[in-house]
């Protein structure tokens, strides 16, 4: 309805940016300008184009308004009328009217564009959040040049769309509500920006880490005429709780390892924990002390310390009981009545512990822990079991050591994948 209709049921209230209280606004063509930007479109010829909604005020051409999410000045140098697919422009939008404007260069879907002398932000707008991952990959190398820019615009159109990288895995991931909805966006790839690309499930992130202590030596001695390369020392791994990281202990004595090199041997032990002797895979929540050593007052250098550390490391990791790390996620997953026993036994087959039960509003809400690797592509199992009824969420909780089975069959079909590339 028209805010001059909807007024008199709902009143239209924002908050101030600076105090954060609740502010009124009267459907009014003379009060302080609020409008609302609720869709943008990037338009090949127009550029980015932005729908807004006017609820109080009147904006006019060549205005100067204030964005309060970025508190940056947007001037709206032209203004249009929106009838079907063309845009006509006028001189003015006045509240009630839904329009258009050109190339905002700092306000995106959701913002608020108002009066800099009465600046409010009204409510966003609130979004399902995505329900379904994938990696998306290049098909070449023109497209993967132009990826990132593709990628960018249609997020400025699609606020549920995310686009993110995996620092762990390298991955670029596309999140989304559904397979059809990623093959949409794969499809306007293609067709808008001649950007070839394939989804792929994506990479689960698994960890390595040590389960008892080992104290081990790292020696690195070269000699090929003339100046040589030497260094030399001993390291005590200990494993770590979940979660704790790496630590590094520095428990030389006597300079048996000169102060200067005790940063290269942490650099080369940290370089050597990137892939572990199990599968390749980071290193993680273990301490290590360098507490001996011994140098050469000629030979010994930041490089061979640094080397030194590196083979003192893949040492002591075969010694002190490498184990591969699963992660595990709590996902919480909302289902008709009928289907909750179903979904459960879904779960249950898929090494998952169901947490909990709650009813809500006619539907079960099901919370559970799974691992990541079962349910990579659980959006169309649940879509399956439940009619397309259900929705679900999850988040990384935490690492739990891979059961020996599955440990063995993984190694083996990363060692098979490394064959074939």
């Amino acid at each position: 309805p028209s805010p001059l209709d909807k007024a008199h049921i709902t009143r239209i209230e924002g908050t101030d940016p600076g105090s954060g209280e609740t502010l009124t606004r009267d459907p009014d063509p003379e009060a302080p300008v609020a409008a609302l930007v609720f869709k943008t479109l990037i338009d090949p010829y127009a550029g980015k184009v932005s729908y807004l909604r006017v609820y109080s005020g009147t904006i006019r051409a060549d205005a100067d308004l204030l964005n309060p999410a970025s508190g940056a000045k947007e001037r709206l140098h032209n203004l249009f009328r929106i009838q079907g697919k063309e845009l006509k422009p006028v001189p003015a939008l006045q509240a009630g009217e839904i329009g258009a404007t050109a190339k905002l260069k700092q306000t995106h879907t959701g913002d608020t564009l108002c009066d800099p002398a009465a600046p409010i932000e009204l409510p966003r707008i609130t979004y399902p959040e995505p329900q379904i991952t994938y990696a998306i990959e290049a098909e070449d190398r023109s497209s993967e040049d132009k990826l990132g820019e593709a990628l960018a615009k249609l997020q400025e159109e699609d606020p549920i769309l995310r686009v993110h990288n995996d620092p762990q895995t390298g991955d670029t991931l596309l999140d989304g509500m559904g397979q059809v909805h990623l093959e949409v966006v794969v499809g306007r790839l293609k067709q808008r920006y001649g950007v070839k690309v394939k989804l792929k499930t994506p990479k689960v992130p698994y960890r390595e880490t040590i389960t008892r202590p080992a104290r081990v030596q790292g020696k690195y001695k070269k000699q090929t005429g003339g100046r040589g390369q030497y260094g030399d020392v001993w390291i005590e791994v200990e494993p770590l709780p979940r979660g704790a990281g790496f630590v590094f202990e520095d428990r030389i004595v006597g300079g048996v390892v000169p102060r200067t090199y005790i940063p290269a041997v942490e650099k080369g032990i940290l370089e050597a924990m990137q892939s572990g002797c199990v599968a390749g895979f980071p290193v993680v929540d273990c301490k290590v002390a360098l507490v001996d050593g011994s140098h050469h007052s000629v030979d010994s250098s930041e490089m061979a310390f640094k080397i030194a550390g590196s083979m003192a490391w893949k040492k002591a990791m075969e010694e002190a009981g490498p184990v591969l790390l699963e992660p595990i996620v709590r996902m919480e997953i909302t289902v008709p009545d009928e289907c909750t026993g179903d979904v459960i036994s879904d779960l249950n087959a898929r090494r998952g512990r169901v947490l909990g039960v709650e009813p809500k509003a006619g539907s079960q809400v099901i919370e559970a822990e799974v691992p990541m690797a079962e349910v990579l592509e659980y959006g169309p199992t649940l879509r399956s079991l439940t009619g397309g009824r259900g929705m679900f969420s999850m988040q990384v909780a935490r690492y739990e050591e891979l059961p020996a089975y599955l440990k063995e069959r993984l190694v083996a079909e990363l060692k098979q994948g490394q064959e074939k590339g």
